[in-house]
Protein backbone atom coordinates (compact mmCIF):
# COMPACT_ATOMS: atom_id res chain seq x y z
CA UNK A 1 0.00 0.00 0.00
CA UNK A 2 1.60 3.42 -1.50
CA UNK A 3 1.59 6.68 1.74
CA UNK A 4 -0.89 8.29 -0.63
CA UNK A 5 -3.43 5.15 0.19
CA UNK A 6 -3.15 5.01 3.50
CA UNK A 7 -3.64 8.98 3.55
CA UNK A 8 -6.90 8.71 1.86
CA UNK A 9 -7.78 5.77 4.07
CA UNK A 10 -7.19 7.67 6.87
CA UNK A 11 -9.06 11.10 5.88
CA UNK A 12 -11.97 8.71 5.29
CA UNK A 13 -12.76 6.33 8.13
CA UNK A 14 -12.98 6.42 11.65
CA UNK A 15 -12.43 4.00 14.92
CA UNK A 16 -14.99 3.44 17.43
CA UNK A 17 -14.29 2.28 21.10
CA UNK A 18 -16.25 -0.96 20.79
CA UNK A 19 -14.43 -4.06 22.08
CA UNK A 20 -12.65 -6.93 20.36
CA UNK A 21 -11.43 -9.73 22.19
CA UNK A 22 -8.79 -11.02 19.99
CA UNK A 23 -7.02 -12.29 23.15
CA UNK A 24 -8.36 -15.35 23.62
CA UNK A 25 -8.14 -16.34 19.88
CA UNK A 26 -4.74 -15.09 20.07
CA UNK A 27 -3.89 -18.07 23.07
CA UNK A 28 -5.55 -20.31 21.01
CA UNK A 29 -3.28 -19.73 18.02
CA UNK A 30 -0.27 -19.69 19.85
CA UNK A 31 -1.12 -23.21 21.73
CA UNK A 32 -1.75 -24.99 18.60
CA UNK A 33 1.70 -23.68 17.02
CA UNK A 34 3.44 -24.66 20.15
CA UNK A 35 1.57 -27.96 19.61
CA UNK A 36 2.87 -28.16 16.25
CA UNK A 37 6.48 -27.23 17.20
CA UNK A 38 6.48 -30.12 19.77
CA UNK A 39 6.03 -31.61 16.46
CA UNK A 40 6.12 -34.39 13.95
CA UNK A 41 8.71 -36.46 13.87
CA UNK A 42 9.70 -36.89 10.08
CA UNK A 43 8.81 -33.58 8.96
CA UNK A 44 12.26 -32.46 7.16
CA UNK A 45 10.80 -35.65 4.56
CA UNK A 46 7.74 -34.26 3.99
CA UNK A 47 8.07 -30.66 2.13
CA UNK A 48 8.67 -29.22 -0.87
CA UNK A 49 9.65 -26.21 -2.21
CA UNK A 50 6.49 -24.27 -1.78
CA UNK A 51 6.57 -24.82 1.92
CA UNK A 52 10.18 -23.88 1.74
CA UNK A 53 8.65 -20.49 0.10
CA UNK A 54 6.17 -19.90 1.99
CA UNK A 55 8.29 -20.23 5.40
CA UNK A 56 10.93 -17.86 4.29
CA UNK A 57 8.67 -15.12 3.51
CA UNK A 58 6.49 -15.67 6.15
CA UNK A 59 8.76 -15.29 8.62
CA UNK A 60 9.93 -11.39 7.88
CA UNK A 61 6.18 -10.59 7.10
CA UNK A 62 5.34 -11.64 10.39
CA UNK A 63 8.42 -9.78 11.65
CA UNK A 64 6.94 -6.76 9.88
CA UNK A 65 3.65 -6.99 11.45
CA UNK A 66 4.93 -7.23 15.12
CA UNK A 67 7.39 -4.23 14.29
CA UNK A 68 3.47 -2.59 13.50
CA UNK A 69 2.31 -3.87 16.39
CA UNK A 70 5.36 -2.75 18.72
CA UNK A 71 4.92 1.05 17.32
CA UNK A 72 1.47 0.17 18.51
CA UNK A 73 1.81 -0.83 22.18
CA UNK A 74 4.10 2.15 22.57
CA UNK A 75 3.11 4.91 24.74
CA UNK A 76 4.22 7.46 22.53
CA UNK A 77 1.58 6.65 19.69
CA UNK A 78 -1.01 7.32 21.71
CA UNK A 79 -2.88 4.09 20.40
CA UNK A 80 -6.87 3.47 21.44
CA UNK A 81 -7.38 0.94 23.79
CA UNK A 82 -9.05 -1.01 20.84
CA UNK A 83 -5.95 -1.15 18.75
CA UNK A 84 -3.27 -1.91 21.43
CA UNK A 85 -5.25 -4.91 22.19
CA UNK A 86 -5.16 -6.07 18.21
CA UNK A 87 -1.46 -5.20 18.50
CA UNK A 88 -0.72 -7.69 21.71
CA UNK A 89 -3.01 -10.66 19.73
CA UNK A 90 -0.96 -9.95 16.79
CA UNK A 91 2.61 -10.59 18.87
CA UNK A 92 0.71 -13.37 20.98
CA UNK A 93 -0.06 -15.06 17.38
CA UNK A 94 3.10 -14.37 15.49
CA UNK A 95 6.02 -14.54 18.05
CA UNK A 96 5.54 -18.65 17.93
CA UNK A 97 4.38 -19.22 14.71
CA UNK A 98 7.71 -17.34 13.63
CA UNK A 99 9.97 -19.83 16.03
CA UNK A 100 7.84 -22.93 14.52
CA UNK A 101 8.76 -22.05 11.38
CA UNK A 102 12.05 -21.64 11.85
CA UNK A 103 12.64 -24.78 13.51
CA UNK A 104 11.10 -26.74 10.04
CA UNK A 105 14.07 -24.84 7.99
CA UNK A 106 16.51 -25.75 10.37
CA UNK A 107 15.08 -29.32 9.93
CA UNK A 108 14.54 -29.01 6.34
CA UNK A 109 18.20 -27.76 6.03
CA UNK A 110 17.76 -24.39 4.89
CA UNK A 111 18.50 -21.38 6.36
CA UNK A 112 16.28 -18.85 8.24
CA UNK A 113 16.01 -15.70 6.57
CA UNK A 114 17.58 -12.26 8.29
CA UNK A 115 15.16 -10.00 10.02
CA UNK A 116 12.76 -8.13 7.58
CA UNK A 117 14.48 -10.24 4.73
CA UNK A 118 13.40 -9.62 1.29
CA UNK A 119 11.29 -6.43 2.26
CA UNK A 120 11.88 -3.87 -0.92
CA UNK A 121 12.03 -0.27 0.97
CA UNK A 122 10.63 1.08 -2.22
CA UNK A 123 7.77 -1.29 -2.73
CA UNK A 124 6.42 -4.37 -0.86
CA UNK A 125 8.40 -7.41 -2.41
CA UNK A 126 5.87 -10.03 -0.73
CA UNK A 127 1.91 -9.57 -0.69
CA UNK A 128 0.72 -6.94 2.25
CA UNK A 129 4.37 -5.88 3.13
CA UNK A 130 4.81 -2.04 3.59
CA UNK A 131 7.36 0.40 2.03
CA UNK A 132 9.90 2.10 4.62
CA UNK A 133 7.76 5.23 3.54
CA UNK A 134 4.51 3.75 5.12
CA UNK A 135 6.63 2.68 8.25
CA UNK A 136 8.40 6.31 8.39
CA UNK A 137 4.47 8.24 8.21
CA UNK A 138 3.17 5.68 10.38
CA UNK A 139 5.50 6.70 13.69
CA UNK A 140 5.15 9.94 12.77
CA UNK A 141 1.34 9.72 13.20
CA UNK A 142 -0.06 9.78 16.83
CA UNK A 143 -3.82 9.39 18.91
CA UNK A 144 -6.33 8.89 16.26
CA UNK A 145 -4.78 9.75 12.94
CA UNK A 146 -2.36 6.53 14.20
CA UNK A 147 -5.00 4.61 14.66
CA UNK A 148 -6.72 4.67 11.73
CA UNK A 149 -3.67 4.23 9.82
CA UNK A 150 -2.22 1.14 11.89
CA UNK A 151 -5.69 -0.29 11.39
CA UNK A 152 -5.86 0.34 7.31
CA UNK A 153 -2.32 -0.75 7.04
CA UNK A 154 -2.44 -4.06 9.30
CA UNK A 155 -5.75 -4.94 6.70
CA UNK A 156 -3.37 -4.77 3.86
CA UNK A 157 -0.73 -6.53 5.81
CA UNK A 158 -3.26 -9.50 6.90
CA UNK A 159 -4.68 -9.98 3.36
CA UNK A 160 -0.92 -10.56 2.29
CA UNK A 161 -0.23 -13.26 4.37
CA UNK A 162 -3.32 -14.89 3.93
CA UNK A 163 -2.57 -15.02 0.12
CA UNK A 164 0.59 -16.54 1.36
CA UNK A 165 -1.44 -18.70 3.20
CA UNK A 166 -3.65 -19.88 0.30
CA UNK A 167 -0.90 -20.78 -2.23
CA UNK A 168 1.18 -23.10 0.41
CA UNK A 169 -2.50 -24.75 1.26
CA UNK A 170 -2.33 -25.35 -2.74
CA UNK A 171 0.82 -26.02 -3.43
CA UNK A 172 2.60 -27.17 -0.88
CA UNK A 173 3.31 -31.05 0.81
CA UNK A 174 4.45 -30.30 4.54
CA UNK A 175 0.88 -30.86 6.77
CA UNK A 176 2.24 -28.74 9.20
CA UNK A 177 2.83 -25.78 6.84
CA UNK A 178 -0.61 -26.71 5.93
CA UNK A 179 -1.83 -26.86 9.56
CA UNK A 180 -0.70 -23.15 10.20
CA UNK A 181 -1.48 -21.58 7.17
CA UNK A 182 -4.81 -22.56 7.78
CA UNK A 183 -4.53 -20.83 11.30
CA UNK A 184 -2.96 -17.99 9.41
CA UNK A 185 -5.72 -17.71 7.18
CA UNK A 186 -8.54 -18.21 10.03
CA UNK A 187 -6.71 -15.98 12.75
CA UNK A 188 -6.05 -13.08 10.53
CA UNK A 189 -10.00 -12.58 8.38
CA UNK A 190 -11.06 -12.89 12.04
CA UNK A 191 -8.68 -9.52 13.31
CA UNK A 192 -9.43 -8.40 9.82
CA UNK A 193 -12.89 -8.49 9.97
CA UNK A 194 -12.71 -6.33 13.33
CA UNK A 195 -10.36 -3.93 12.32
CA UNK A 196 -12.66 -3.24 9.13
CA UNK A 197 -15.57 -2.98 11.95
CA UNK A 198 -13.79 -0.36 13.78
CA UNK A 199 -12.63 1.66 10.79
CA UNK A 200 -16.35 1.49 9.56
CA UNK A 201 -17.71 2.93 12.77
Amino acid sequence: MKPTMITAAVLALAIPLSACGSSSMSSMKATTVATMAKGSGGQAAAFNDADTAFAEGMIPHHEQAIEMADMALDPTAGASAKITTIAKAIKGAQDPEIATMKGWLTAWGKDAPGDMAGMNMSGGAMPGMMTGADMTNLGRMKAVEFDKAWATMMIAHHKGAIDMAKTVIKNGKSADAKTLAAAVIKGQQAEIDQMTALLKG
